[in-house]
């Protein structure tokens, strides 16, 4: 979960930052690699919240 907290901030901060800076010649790499933070950061937070319910609510 942590280290989803982290992607959730610096996924979005690369593609602003990648959007205010359009006409640089790393705009598109800026920006493919933002949005795979952000889809790396929705995976471990899917993975750390099944990883919580499963402790709670799986049966023996």
């Amino acid at each position: 979960m942590g280290i989803s907290l982290a992607l959730m901030f610096l996924g979005p901060t690369l593609i602003h930052i990648a959007f205010t800076n359009t006409e640089k010649p790393l705009y598109i790499p800026i920006l493919i690699v933002g949005i795979l933070i952000c889809g790396l950061a929705i995976f471990f937070a899917f993975k750390g919240l099944m990883t919580i319910m499963d402790s709670m609510f799986k049966k023996n």
